[in-house]
C-alpha cells in the first residue's frame, strides 16, 4: 500500500504541472464543432440544444442495488473499481447528453478521485452522494460542478443507501439552484467526443464474449448478433433497466488498462489515467488492442496501436478501465 502522503504528493504534482493548461470559456457560446441534433457523445440525433453540457452521474454497482435505473439510455457507461476491499466492487457512471428525458436515475452513491478527473472531460455536472476527504482536492482544482445528495427517496426494501433516485425535472432544477450554467463552459467539450465513423475492425479478432477481472460483479459484455450491440452482463444476469426493462447494451466497448494507487486501509483508491497506456476496442463483434493518452484536463484519446486515430462507430459507449495488476485476466471468447 502507497502511503497517502506520497500518493497525494504524486497526484498533486501533476495537477499542478498542467495548472497553467487550463482553460475554460467564460460564456457559453456556439462552437463550429457543436452540431445541431447531434449528440457529440455517440454521434446519433439528440432533441438536446447542441451546447447542453452532460451529466456524470455515479450509480452503485453491487448486486444488493440493482436494478439500474436510466441506465440503458446513458449515452456513455463507465465501470471502475470503488474500492480494494469487498472484492474489488466496482461504481458506475453514467454520462447523459439529454437527462431531462430519463424517468428515474439511479440508485445515486458516492463519487471517488477518479471520477471527478473524468468528470472533468466532458465539462459535466457531477451527480454524486458524497465521497472520501480524497474527492476534495479534485473538486477544488478543476472546479467542478457537482450536485451531492439531496434527490428523492424512493422506498424499496433496502437500506437508505441504496434508496435515492434522480427523478424527472430534479438534476435541471438542482443545476439551476446551484447557479451553474446548463450549458458548456469549456467549448471544446461540444465537439465530438471520439472520432466517430465506420469502423468494422476487418483486421480485428472475432470476439463473442470478454470477460472483465471486475470478480465482485463477473462483468462481461457478450456480443448480440441481432442488434450488432455488446449486451452487458453483470452477477450471472443480463443487466436491464429497471424503468423500461431495457437490456444495456452499447455499440462500442473500450477496455482500458491503468495503474491503481491505494490511499488508505479502508480500501479508497485512485486511478493513474493520466499519462499514457493500453488497451482494447470491440465492435461488430471484433476487438483490436489500442493506445490511450490523457493529460491532467483533456480528454483521453483513443488510438491504433500505430498512433493513427481510433474510428469509433456511433452509438453508445461502454469503457471499463482495469487495473494493470489484473490487466492479464481479460480474457476473450
Amino acid at each position: 500500500m502507497i502511503s497517502k502522503k506520497n500518493v497525494m504528493k504524486k497526484i498533486c504534482s501533476v495537477i499542478m504541472a498542467a495548472a497553467m493548461g487550463l482553460m475554460v470559456a467564460a460564456v457559453p457560446s456556439t462552437d463550429a464543432h457543436a452540431l445541431y441534433g447531434i449528440n457529440e457523445l455517440t454521434g446519433l440525433p439528440t432533441a438536446a440544444n447542441e451546447m447542453q453540457r452532460p451529466v456524470a452521474v455515479m450509480i452503485d454497482n453491487d448486486q444488493i442495488a440493482s436494478p439500474h435505473y436510466g441506465l440503458a439510455e446513458a449515452d456513455i457507461v463507465y465501470e471502475l473499481v470503488n474500492s480494494t476491499r469487498n472484492n474489488r466492487v466496482t461504481r458506475l457512471m453514467a454520462i447523459y447528453k439529454d437527462y431531462a428525458s430519463v424517468p428515474r436515475i439511479g440508485n445515486i452513491r458516492s463519487a471517488r478521485p477518479t471520477n471527478i478527473m473524468l468528470a472533468n472531460e466532458y465539462d459535466a455536472v457531477l451527480v454524486h452522494d458524497g465521497g472520501p476527504v480524497y474527492i476534495n482536492p479534485f473538486i477544488t482544482f478543476y472546479n467542478l460542478p457537482h450536485l451531492s445528495g439531496g434527490f428523492a427517496r424512493i422506498p424499496n426494501g433496502k437500506p437508505s443507501w441504496y434508496t435515492e433516485y434522480a427523478t424527472t425535472g430534479q438534476i435541471g432544477g438542482r443545476i439551476a439552484g446551484a447557479g451553474y450554467t446548463p450549458f458548456y463552459q469549456n467549448v471544446t467539450c461540444a465537439q465530438n467526443r471520439f472520432n466517430f465513423g465506420t469502423n468494422t475492425l476487418p483486421a480485428g479478432v472475432p470476439v463473442g464474449t470478454v470477460s472483465l477481472p471486475f470478480i465482485h460483479n463477473a462483468t462481461k459484455l457478450i456480443y448480440n448478433g441481432a442488434t450488432g450491440t455488446y449486451d452487458l452482463f453483470e452477477n450471472g444476469k443480463y443487466v436491464k433497466d429497471g424503468d423500461d426493462f431495457q437490456q444495456v447494451t452499447f455499440k462500442n466497448c473500450i477496455i482500458q488498462c491503468a495503474p491503481m494507487m491505494q490511499y488508505d486501509a479502508n480500501g479508497y483508491m485512485v486511478y493513474g489515467i493520466v499519462g499514457t497506456g493500453v488497451g482494447y476496442y470491440l465492435t461488430c463483434g471484433k476487438a483490436v488492442a489500442i493506445m490511450w493518452f490523457k493529460d491532467t484536463v483533456g480528454h483521453t484519446i483513443y488510438m491504433n496501436m500505430d498512433g493513427t486515430p481510433l474510428t469509433v462507430n456511433p452509438g453508445k459507449t461502454y469503457i471499463g478501465i482495469v487495473p494493470d495488476d489484473s490487466w492479464a485476466f481479460v480474457t476473450f471468447a
